[in-house]
């Protein structure tokens, strides 16, 4: 059966505002030192609503990454308590962070096509020249 349209509705608008909470602590309220910048990329809530996935990009590195991780999933207890207050509901689902790398490997590929794609232009610029050069015969 179908999910209901309300119900929908409802899921996308807790989850657009577990990221706008989420993404106000990360900006200023959290001040624990692992944490490096980073910002919400997505939020996705278990069909029961009893658990969210927050995926976080950092920006920084690998060792950074890992620290943030380590940081936010310290800080679980205080972000679910803040949203608790903030949206002034008794239910409020578990949270885990994942580092979201997508990004990062999105710039990866467009930065391997601009590549190919250069070495592709060379490779025809050389192939047209060769058939524009005279020839010379052979005897």
């Amino acid at each position: 059966m179908p999910e209901q349209r309300a119900r929908t509705y409802h899921r996308g608008r807790v989850v657009n505002t577990f990221a706008e909470e989420i993404t106000a602590m990360l900006e200023g309220e959290l001040s624990d030192p692992r944490i490096a910048p980073c910002h919400v990329t997505e939020v996705v809530l278990a069909p029961g609503g009893k658990s969210c996935r927050v995926f976080i990009a950092v920006v920084g590195t690998p060792k950074e990454e890992d620290d943030t991780l380590e940081g936010l999933m310290a800080a679980r207890g205080f972000i679910r308590t803040e949203i608790r207050y903030r949206m002034n509901v008794r239910h409020v689902p578990e949270i885990t962070f994942a580092i979201d790398r997508s990004e990062k490997i999105n710039s990866r590929m467009d930065e391997l096509l601009g590549r190919m794609e250069k070495r592709r232009s060379k490779l025809a610029d050389k192939v047209a020249k060769e058939k524009s050069a005279p020839t010379e015969p052979t005897h």
